[in-house]
């Protein structure tokens, strides 16, 4: 005998991505050809923060060079190739969204010799030379355990500082 299906509670139901701020979020993303966690990680909760105006920026663009079992961020070897406009992209956009507050993160970049620590910095400093007054995060990854990287995150002076702690070991590990 089969048992009636059930229909899932409310709170479990995710909206299509919709609205406004969304429409407005995605646009000026894709006009400037930044990336964001929230689409390239495929988030669920990406029509909530898109359409309360918030977006976490991932830098260096859509592609890492590690190929975590977790992760359904699209992987690949960039050969170094970085926007070199992305700081001014970045700024510009939390210009236009009007964030007091922005998250900045990053694929891992191990093809760079600093791991992308340079140019997270250069994004740092343009989102504050920019837009006065802005909160900026951070969501560094490892930088590849290279020397003094962190210093060079650090010496942008990102009011926020946080690593990402990839999962746990028996899905990582290194």
């Amino acid at each position: 005998m089969s048992t009636p299906l059930q229909r899932k509670p409310p709170w479990l139901k995710i909206r299509p991505p919709s609205g406004e701020n969304y429409q407005r979020i995605k646009g000026l993303r894709q006009g400037l050809g930044l990336a964001t966690v929230c689409e390239e990680a495929r988030c669920p909760n990406v029509a909530e923060c898109w359409g309360g105006g918030t977006a976490t920026f991932m830098l260096m663009g859509d592609t890492c060079t590690r190929a975590c079992r977790f992760c359904n961020v699209k992987t690949g070897n960039p050969r170094g190739a970085l926007d070199a406009d992305e700081p001014d992209k970045v700024a510009h956009a939390v210009k236009t969204m009007g964030l007091t507050y922005v998250v900045l993160t990053m694929v891992d970049r191990d093809d760079l010799p600093d791991g992308g620590a340079g140019h997270f910095a250069a994004v740092i400093s343009a989102v504050h030379r920019r837009n006065p007054g802005t909160a900026v995060e951070v969501l560094t990854p490892d930088f590849r355990r290279v020397p003094d990287a962190l210093d060079v995150v650090l010496s942008a002076r990102p009011e926020v500082f946080s690593h990402n702690m990839e999962t746990v070991p028996r899905l990582y590990r290194q």
